[in-house]
């Protein structure tokens, strides 16, 4: 990189405070439900009902922990005009009519049950009766016959929605073109994730030495989050030695020994919003296949962020990412996730996703204020080793900005002999 990354969007703490402007999570609430109802005219649906966590999340401004993350256990209804309704575990509707007075009442936040993925089957009748109160809200707001876009309902529901007549087509491409573009808020939001990260990876480099176990990153990074005020650990890949080459995408108990190679992966969520953030190490001291691999991984990082600006298309940013032959890998499905961008929001994946699987042939424009991550992995020569990097970038109208600041411009070599 020609110069060090500054920090260029806000971080400006995890409280609210009077005398600072921060995040409005008001205007938050509203551009999301603005964005999904853009989304319903655009695809011509008359409302979206929603199971996945991070479009519940989106559209609906509710949570009620991890422990249900996408199990069906709940179920929110965005129409064109109506208020957004929610179907809740239990009590967990008056929660939030306690909670969001302003945004709910007995009448759209209510106890809801489809099944419990299976463990309640369709002959208690609880997906028809789920399929006639939807169907019923629709009616009352005149849209029983208009399409009904649905993002990742059981089979079951689906099979509830369509014997009550709705017309039921996916939502899934509406909700993921609402979350790609997002407002001050949100970037403050992933600028402020990353900015916990930024402190965990330098208690990593403190802490890696021989005898140190994959795990032990692992449990230390959870802690470390947590205190400085995670909402959710969703993953921490701790991956070293010749379990580098090729990637697992899991960590294990490994002990890391003098000369290791070793990257991780942080995965959180801080208000809602994630981070996907790779750093590599080398622990004692660095041969120079390790070298030439993380040189060789920064390289193609530079390239890919060089290009990012609006009016930018994904196939440009693959085209001068190696092919998969190029590295080791028999075709871009089996490389797939290794030379390769994705959205960050509300979820992990989100537009665009940029690969040489699928940009080649289907491009997407980059616009401003889309959020993504670019990740790049190079092999070493030695046939362990390998250099993975990931970097967090903000389009703006002058290009981008790069939200994941802990140091990567050289392979750094953690407690050098």
């Amino acid at each position: 990189m020609s110069e060090f990354p500054v920090a260029t969007t806000p971080s400006p703490g995890v409280m609210g405070v009077d005398w600072e402007i921060r995040v409005d999570f008001e205007r938050l609430r509203q551009y999301r439900l603005a964005r999904v109802r853009q989304m319903l005219e655009e695809y011509d649906l008359g409302a979206v009902l929603l199971f996945e966590t991070s479009n519940i999340r989106y559209a609906t401004s509710t949570q009620i922990g991890y422990w249900a993350f996408n199990k069906g256990e709940r179920y929110a209804l965005v129409t064109r005009n109506g208020r957004p309704r929610i179907w809740d575990f239990g009590s967990a509707a008056k929660a939030h009519r306690l909670q969001l007075p302003h945004m709910y009442d007995e009448e759209n936040a209510v106890g809801g049950n489809t099944g419990l993925q299976g463990a309640i089957g369709p002959e208690t009748g609880l997906h028809k009766r789920a399929a006639q109160e939807l169907k019923s809200v629709l009616a009352a707001e005149g849209l029983e016959n208009e399409r009904l876009g649905v993002d990742m309902a059981e089979t079951a529901v689906i099979l509830a929605l369509q014997a009550e007549g709705l017309n039921v087509v996916d939502g899934q491409q509406a909700m993921m073109r609402a979350r790609e573009i997002k407002n001050p808020d949100e970037i403050t939001l992933l600028t402020q994730a990353c900015a916990m990260v930024d402190g965990v990876y330098q208690g990593i480099f403190e802490m890696l030495k021989p005898g140190i176990r994959e795990s032990d990153v692992v449990g230390y990074a959870h802690a470390r989050l947590f205190e400085m005020g995670s909402e959710f650990v969703e993953a921490i890949n701790s991956i070293a030695g010749e379990r580098c080459s090729p990637h697992p995408h899991v960590f294990s108990d490994r002990l890391i020994r003098p000369g290791d190679q070793a990257y991780f992966d942080i995965i959180h969520t801080f208000n809602g919003y994630k981070t996907c953030y790779y750093r590599t190490f080398v622990v004692g001291r660095a041969t120079q296949a390790q070298r030439d691999a993380f040189k060789q991984s920064r390289e193609w990082m530079d390239a890919a962020i060089d290009l990012v600006k609006p009016g930018t298309t994904t196939d440009q940013i693959a085209k001068i990412w190696p092919r998969a032959e190029d590295f080791g890998f028999k075709d871009e499905m089996d490389a797939f996730g290794l030379q390769f961008g994705h959205g960050v929001g509300v979820g992990l994946h989100e537009r665009p996703i940029i690969s040489r699987l699928n940009s080649l042939d289907d491009p997407i424009e980059i616009q401003e204020g889309m959020v993504f991550a670019l990740e790049t992995y190079a092999p070493a020569a030695d046939g362990r080793s390998a250099a993975r990097i990931e970097e967090e970038v903000v389009v703006t109208a002058d290009g981008c900005k790069v939200i994941t600041l802990f140091p990567c411009e050289e392979l750094m070599v953690a407690n050098a002999y």
